[in-house]
């Protein structure tokens, strides 16, 4: 899915294989996923992908601005705060744990989406309209 604050972007959905790169869309407040070959159109993630970095996951915390670096290249995207309506929803969890919001993480990094959930689209739709209460993790290091 694409967060709220892409709701004007041109988008498409992630397909297995795609690379992506992390970037801020112009006209927006929040960062995200484009193609490697359209930088303009966020590509959207279904929760559940799995998506794997080229180099160390770089992201900020939230508060101090620092740069913090993942514990590992793999994550899963999932949403995060479905219950408070205008926050940042997109996230990526890693296997330690930890929740990094896609809008902290730092442009211009690569990946690439190896797998898609096996949900179906319409059973994934249904899911994320339900109200959940989970809040970010953040690991001290």
């Amino acid at each position: 899915m694409c967060d709220y604050s892409l709701e004007h972007v041109a988008s498409r959905p992630a397909v297995v294989a795609d690379r992506l790169i992390v970037t801020s869309f112009p006209n927006t407040i929040t960062r995200g996923f484009a193609g490697a070959g359209d930088l303009n159109t966020a590509v959207c993630l279904r929760p559940g992908t799995e998506i794997a970095f080229d180099d160390n996951v770089r992201y900020l915390h939230p508060i101090t601005h620092w740069q913090k670096t993942a514990s590992s290249r793999v994550a899963r995207f999932r949403q995060i705060d479905l219950h408070l309506p205008h926050t940042h929803h997109d996230a990526l969890e890693f296997a330690d744990g930890t929740v990094v919001p896609l809008a902290r993480l730092v442009p211009g990094q690569w990946a690439m989406v190896l797998q898609l959930p096996s949900v179906p689209l319409s059973v994934a739709k249904t899911a994320e309209h339900e109200p959940t209460k989970q809040t970010v993790v953040e690991t001290a290091v």
